[in-house]
């Protein structure tokens, strides 16, 4: 449930990212929903773009949890692509990407 929850406020914070324009449109959404998967994907004309798929994997005998897979991107306000990609599973959200402060190796 935990990574449902990391999911939504990612798109959430991928759709509040503040727009280049006041007229945002949605140029492609997709979403399939099944039992124990699910995938979407959303476009919008400001340059933000967001993909995610997950599926539901059994850790133990009474545990389970989403496994959710995805990326997003934006365009700030210079022009230029900021993109992540991510895994959600049991151990934790791991995101990657360019963006991502590095931890300086002692």
């Amino acid at each position: 449930m935990k990574f449902l929850i990391v999911f939504v406020a990612l798109f959430a914070l991928a759709v509040a990212a503040p727009a280049q324009s006041d007229d945002v449109q949605v140029l492609r959404q997709d979403s399939n929903v099944g039992i124990d998967n699910f995938q979407t994907s959303l476009e919008l004309n400001n340059g933000i773009k967001q993909q995610a798929e997950g599926q539901l994997k059994q850790i133990s005998s009474e545990e389970s949890a989403i496994v959710v897979r995805g990326a997003y991107s934006w365009v700030d306000p210079s022009g230029q692509e900021h993109s992540i990609t991510y895994i959600a599973d049991e151990n934790g959200y791991q995101p990657q990407g360019a963006d991502i402060p590095v931890a300086p190796v002692a």
